[in-house]
């Protein structure tokens, strides 16, 4: 395995540049995808792509059973020495290296020998909504064992360390508006005041109280109302909330507060506030036979004193929602500690591409041993 892993390193080597000079932001992701197409073909890998998406699906071998690998391909929009551009800050881009790695490994050592595998550059991670809409074209369906990959900071995994399974948490981004009338200044009564509705709204989101024992937060995030004339009472208002729990369970009971709450304070000041989510992430639903599986593959490749326990972590990833959708596919996300720093989504963030190496063997090693289990399973 290490022989063939270190065979295909500089070819590692060029697309990780290739990917990172040429970022692409969610749902935009054209050239990342024509550029993974011709690589995989030329490679003699089947591909699918779809005219209404962006994104392809890899897939070597035939029959049953199927395993799954899935990277994410959008990069993030943000400010970057003072302009604004696509920048693979979330480490997207050794995520689809990776997977084209792994994916050309087990070609190379005839794996599968019997069934399929499956890689899935997926859309739009940022978004949260390119998973759902692989799961609506049942890309997963047929799949019994999905794995994933990120990068972890420093803080979570340190360099040349890994862990089988990271336990995201569940988010959700809402935008709302105060829909009132705008009064005079001097006849507060003849209207309602967005501003001290909103007031109210804060202090109902602040008293929301779930499961004291995992992790939870509520909380306004933006609000605008009023604009340059003082003597004008705004009646409408736009805001967003950030929800987040350790769970899906506790995400389904905090959302439910706080709908709750909002509905209660529009009854209370006369007014309409309707919201919309924007963008929402499943907490992870992990099978223990796939971390099972990639804790061995982490000691074969680094040493069982590099195996990290898995790692809970506030942030989210839209990977889980394959699971949560489709309970039959058995999944887990590698943390690849890499010497990530200052952290994830910072303008400026570097990792060590040293271990895209390692990365590789421990996802095929993965992917070899889930494919001998389901064997042994029939």
């Amino acid at each position: 395995m290490k022989a063939v892993v270190e065979e295909i390193k500089p070819l590692v080597e060029k697309v990780f540049a290739h990917l990172h000079s040429h970022p692409e932001i969610s749902w935009q992701e054209v050239e990342t995808t024509t550029y993974l197409k011709e690589l995989l073909e030329a490679e003699g890998i089947q591909v699918e792509t779809f005219d209404d998406s962006t994104g392809l699906v890899a897939v070597v071998g035939d029959g049953e059973p199927c395993v799954g690998l899935r990277t994410d391909i959008d990069a993030l929009w943000q400010e970057v020495d003072g302009e604004y551009k696509a920048n693979h800050s979330c480490g997207h881009d050794a995520h689809m290296t990776l997977a084209v790695g792994t994916l050309l490994v087990l070609k190379k050592l005839g794996i599968p020998k019997k069934g399929r595998l499956k890689v899935i550059f997926q859309p739009a991670e940022e978004k949260g909504t390119g998973a759902l809409s692989f799961v609506e074209k049942g890309i997963v369906d047929d799949i019994d064992y999905l794995y994933g990959v990120h990068l972890r900071p420093n803080q979570e995994v340190a360099d040349g360390y890994a862990t089988p399974a990271i336990m995201h948490g569940s988010a959700k981004m809402l935008s709302g508006k105060i829909i009132g009338t705008d009064a005079h200044g001097a006849r507060p009564h003849e209207g309602q005041n967005a501003i001290e509705v909103m007031a109210l709204l804060v202090q109902a989101i602040h008293s929301i109280h779930v499961d004291p024992m995992v992790p939870h937060t509520a909380k306004l995030t933006m609000f605008q109302a009023g604009g340059e004339s003082a003597n004008i009472i705004p009646g409408t208002a736009t805001f967003s909330i950030d929800v987040r729990a350790q769970t899906n369970k506790v995400m389904d009971k905090l959302f439910q507060q706080v709908t709750k709450a909002i509905e209660s304070v529009a009854n209370l000041s006369g007014v309409q506030i309707p919201i919309e989510i924007k963008a929402e992430i499943a907490a992870a639903e992990v099978d223990d036979t796939a971390v099972e599986l990639m804790a061995r593959a982490i000691e074969e490749t680094l040493g069982k004193e590099f195996l990290v326990p898995p790692v809970v972590t506030p942030g989210g990833e839209d990977f889980h929602f394959y699971t949560l959708k489709r309970p039959s596919v058995k999944a887990s996300m590698l943390g690849l500690g890499c010497g990530l720093a200052p952290g994830l989504h910072h303008p400026k963030m570097t990792f060590n591409q040293e271990s895209l190496i390692n990365g590789i063997e421990i996802l095929a090693r993965t992917v070899q041993h889930t494919f001998e289990q389901l064997d042994q399973r029939k």
